[in-house]
């Protein structure tokens, strides 16, 4: 049986991202993941002037996101400090802070980042932040592009092909829509540059539920279809223009736009599903291509910041973004996967 939840329970509260209306009945809210509380913690004072939430799913590479964000916005850490795991304390995610930037790990899949989502945006209210953007960074597999590719994905299908995702709540499925700012997408896509060394794709995500089976993968412990099937589903994906596949997306793109946070999700492919499923890059390899997402994010925060790489007002700042031509979509040719997909090029 599906439900929608009753209006009353949908209502925003007011200047807040939560809907709950048990919460300001609450004597103390501790965010128990994130090792932070209502009560324990001056959270306005913390995170009041947050600006970028960016979520990932390692905390080593959150940690190394921090370090080098901290240096292309310029931020110097108080005499005597370093940075640190704010959320060390709890023991589940990584979080770090760099002036306006919170850089924290989501784990694997969607109910990982489902708990850490519910903490951050309460966080978010109870820090009074105003107007935060929320940004997803990690690898996928792609669909038709090469390994290397960043895809920044413009819409989130789940495992019916649907642009939502199905809560399970009190027995019963909950679906909400799972939907992500166009225009945060295509300002990400316009920071791309040719000189990048990497293209840059714009297009649909599909998010799996698991890493092997769920994703058509033939080299997992247990695998009951030919591998025929599995090239029907990834046509089939692509045909509904699908460019790259993932665990994570359908949560955050409902639980933000639930909350009516604008976000968007960039990500880098590790290999072109098409051809293979095992992951053959040299870690030197992989290590690099995880860095590209990053690149842009910085564009984009220093742009919103109005920072230039060596000081002073940022050009990008002054060139407003350019509407982006329509999606084509272009059938799959497996016997040539990499050069049709249903992509949307910055060199284009």
């Amino acid at each position: 049986m599906k439900i929608w939840l009753p209006a009353q329970e949908c209502t925003l509260l007011p200047a807040s991202f939560i809907r709950n209306p048990h919460i300001p009945r609450m004597e103390e809210d501790v965010l128990y993941h994130l090792g932070l509380g209502t009560k324990s913690h001056n959270l306005p004072a913390m995170f009041g002037d947050v600006k970028f939430v960016i979520v990932g799913g390692t905390p080593k590479r959150m940690e190394k996101l921090a370090i080098y964000l901290m240096g292309e916005i310029k931020h110097k850490l108080a005499a005597g400090t370093q940075l640190s795991d704010i959320s060390e304390i709890a023991d589940r995610y990584s979080m770090y802070k760099v002036g306006p930037i919170l850089c924290v790990n989501h784990g694997m899949g969607n109910p990982s980042i489902s708990i850490l989502l519910h903490e951050l945006i309460k966080l978010m209210h109870y820090a009074r932040c105003k107007d935060p953007v929320f940004i997803r960074m990690g690898t996928c597999g792609g669909l038709g592009i090469p390994g290397g590719s960043v895809v920044i994905s413009d819409g989130v299908l789940n495992d019916k092909l649907n642009a939502e995702h199905e809560f399970k709540i009190l027995g019963n499925v909950v679906p909400r829509p799972a939907r992500l700012d166009l225009t945060l997408a295509r300002e990400l896509n316009s920071l791309a540059s040719p000189r990048d060394g990497f293209q840059t794709v714009i297009g649909k995500t599909y998010c799996a539920d698991d890493f092997y089976e769920g994703q058509g993968r033939l080299d997992g412990a247990f695998c009951d279809y030919k591998e025929i099937d599995k090239l029907n589903w990834l046509k089939l994906l692509n045909e509904r223009g699908v460019i790259n596949i993932e665990m994570e997306s359908s949560m955050f793109a409902a639980l933000t736009d639930f909350a009516g946070i604008k976000a968007a999700i960039i990500c880098v492919a590790i290999l072109n599903r098409l051809n293979g499923d095992q992951i053959k890059e040299s870690k030197e390899t992989l290590m690099e291509w995880q860095e590209r997402p990053g690149k842009l994010i910085a564009r984009f925060i220093r742009k919103r910041l109005d920072i230039r790489e060596n000081g002073g007002q940022s050009p990008l700042s002054a060139v407003p973004v350019q509407p982006q031509s329509p999606i084509t979509t272009v059938p799959i040719r497996p016997q040539n996967p990499t050069s049709t997909t249903t992509i949307k090029s910055q060199t284009e």
